[in-house]
């Protein structure tokens, strides 16, 4: 669980490692909230924004792989209208050269 501590002026900041964060989020949710904030000694709204960001960003990636696939089915799509198109360009050079 390792944390570093960077000083700007008079307040003091702890950053924690995303693995310590991962594993406070899994306490967390092992033995409530409440309860692991004091035995890690933060503040429980610093687990809340943890948690809150994590889902965030789990929600983000999910949206981003709805539209990967969205992407992919429209492209399917616009190739098989493209080739419906070749192919009546085709059949309109034909018939139009059979009517001659």
């Amino acid at each position: 669980m390792a944390r570093s501590t960077t000083s700007m002026k008079k307040k003091s900041y702890t950053r924690y490692s995303d693995a310590y964060r991962q594993e406070a989020l899994a306490l967390a949710d092992r033995i409530g909230v409440a309860a692991a904030a004091r035995e890690l000694g933060i503040h429980a709204s610093q687990l809340y924004q943890w948690r809150s960001k994590a889902q965030f960003q789990q929600d983000t990636s999910e949206r981003e792989q709805s539209l990967a696939e969205e992407n992919a089915r429209l492209k399917r799509q616009l190739a098989e209208v493209n080739e419906e198109l070749a192919i009546t360009k085709k059949a309109a050079v034909y018939f139009a050269k059979s009517l001659k």
